[in-house]
């Protein structure tokens, strides 16, 4: 059955944030939800399969961030909209996202009003940011200018998002498709452009940066 208006997909990995967003944006009649997904690997299955207008998408999700899967998508497909809606509002989370290609950041602190007009703005291929993402990107001068000459490539990025929850160097590479060499690689150029000399001060670096991170970390060496 083919549906009028834009299609979504759904990408979170929590069941029941899935049903509410679905409930939400299907009470606008022309937007429907065409499929679901609780991860990266779904996400990029389902959105090859579906070809929806706009992917809703979390940046936190287990295994690989939505920030790599958003970039593995426009790899396939220039012309992917992709929307982060996401509990994260950091500045670094935020600009690898929009880096990565996402057409627009919405935080889940925003109203529900905001979800339904950002889809409907990425759909056009509009930029769409929330109001307090605008603030926190116009006030970021002062971080940029600290971690000035620190600034991580994508890769560079997942691998230390892994890091910070506790993942080891394997697990990483798995999750990458990359060596454990490199991945190894990628921890030590990391560390010296933080110039951390352990993982616990890495951990505190990342940490000012708003990249939370696993106490029970079992990665750093």
């Amino acid at each position: 059955m083919t549906h009028p208006g834009i299609s979504v997909l759904l990408v979170d990995d929590h069941a029941v944030v899935r049903e509410g967003y679905r409930r939400l944006l299907e009470s606008e009649a022309d937007l429907h939800i065409c499929g679901e997904a609780a991860d990266a690997t779904q996400a990029y299955q389902r959105f090859c399969a579906l070809s929806p207008n706009v992917v809703v998408m979390d940046v936190s999700l287990p295994g690989a961030s939505g920030v790599e899967v958003t970039r593995r998508m426009l790899a396939r497909s220039s012309a992917a909209r992709i929307l982060m809606f996401s509990v994260r509002d950091e500045v670094i989370f935020v600009r690898h996202a929009l880096n990565a290609g996402a057409l627009g950041y919405v935080t889940k602190a925003s109203g529900p009003e905001m979800l339904v007009e950002a889809v409907r703005a990425v759909a056009r291929g509009t930029r769409y940011l929330s109001a307090d993402v605008i603030q926190g990107l116009a006030t970021s001068d002062a971080l940029r200018e600290a971690t000035s000459g620190r600034s991580l490539s994508a890769r560079e990025f997942e691998v230390l998002r892994l890091l910070m929850q506790g993942y080891t160097l394997p697990i990483i590479a798995e999750k990458l498709g990359l060596s454990e060499k490199t991945v190894a690689n990628h921890q030590s150029v990391i560390r010296n452009k933080f110039g951390a000399n352990n993982g616990v001060q890495l951990a505190r670096m990342a940490d000012r940066l708003g990249m939370q991170f696993s106490t029970g970390a079992v990665g750093f060496t």
